[in-house]
């Protein structure tokens, strides 16, 4: 009986001084080796990493796709290979296929690239044009002076409106010296923000050997760059005339987004990509009613009408929202 009334008086002492809580039980290792994320301050029993290897932290937007009924039931003949529909404010999916997929993303890499430069550089900040850059295979802004300066504002119109490769040479080769100092922190950035599928292995996106993503990284990053004043300004718009040192004095660029190009009410941004092996992709993002979604497309037959139709389920199915008359999307890219 005395024993018994100790360990009473010692548990009691123990949640007065806050050494446990009333309910607490104690989870096996496996517990907490099931989920990659984890609340702050928690300690996992591995720490996972990204494809780089790098330690992961939390991500800033905390999807949840654990959800076994999506409120939008979106029905494709022909799929994208995955995709995403989420609330860019709360972090709620609303539609998902394959979010976790592993797989290639063409130029929507240049995300991360301009998140880079935002971070680095000042709007004018006065980035070299070399040879390297003019010489950039695939996509460009075209017309680059070879061994003048830039201001890095105008480079990042270029990096996100027409997906310039050059730019993104040009802009990686100024904050980090070369082209793989700068993929080094391109990864290390992912593994800070969580992102783990993400593998970079260029500024462009142009070449697909072990440049990947996911659909549910991808969410995460549109959520960080939108929140860069110097992104956001860049990808909302459909087009841009720009001072440059060029014959003519101006730089004329216009955004392949479908949505800005056909006018979706409501669209922030963001970005398009292809390649052969990765096909279309687009991160789009709209605003209505202090609603914000946004739409990732991984592999898209039709990525326009896709994100259109998404969209439009987002804000009516979930957010209840009466759509808004507008032309609709055309098919193709």
């Amino acid at each position: 009986m005395v024993g018994g009334a100790l360990l009473v008086l010692a548990a009691a002492l123990a949640i007065l001084l806050g050494l446990v809580h009333p309910g607490t039980t104690h989870s096996s290792p496996s517990g907490h080796a099931r989920s990659a994320r984890h609340t702050r301050g928690s300690a996992p029993a591995t720490v996972a990493r990204s494809p780089a290897g790098l330690p992961l932290g939390r991500p800033p937007l905390q999807l949840d796709l654990s959800a076994s009924d999506d409120p939008v039931r979106a029905s494709f003949v022909q799929p994208p290979r995955a995709g995403l529909l989420f609330d860019l404010s709360s972090g709620r999916v609303l539609w998902q296929l394959n979010p976790l997929q592993h797989l290639h993303m063409a130029s929507l890499t240049k995300l991360m690239t301009a998140l880079r430069v935002v971070r680095s550089t000042s709007p004018d900040s006065p980035v070299l044009i070399t040879r390297e850059a003019i010489e950039a295979a695939g996509s460009k802004v075209g017309v680059l002076p070879l061994g003048k300066h830039v201001p890095a504002q105008s480079l990042l119109y270029g990096l996100l409106l027409p997906s310039g490769n050059d730019a993104a040479v040009a802009l990686a080769q100024h904050v980090s010296g070369s082209m793989g100092a700068f993929v080094e922190g391109m990864n290390a950035e992912a593994a800070r923000l969580g992102l783990g599928c993400t593998h970079y292995n260029s500024p462009s996106g142009y070449t697909n050997a072990r440049n990947y993503t996911c659909a549910a990284d991808l969410a995460e990053l549109a959520y960080v760059d939108l929140h860069q004043p110097r992104i956001s300004s860049v990808v909302r718009s459909a087009e841009a005339v720009l001072p440059f040192p060029i014959k003519g004095g101006r730089l004329y660029l216009y955004n392949n987004n479908p949505l800005l190009v056909y006018g979706y009410p409501g669209t922030t941004g963001m970005k398009t990509g292809y390649t052969e092996l990765a096909g279309d992709c687009l991160v789009a993002t709209a605003e209505r009613d202090g609603v914000s979604l946004g739409v990732v497309l991984l592999h898209s037959p039709d990525m326009g009408q896709q994100a259109e139709y998404l969209l439009n389920a987002g804000f009516a199915e979930a957010y209840h929202q009466r759509l808004i008359a507008s032309p609709q999307v055309p098919a193709g890219r």
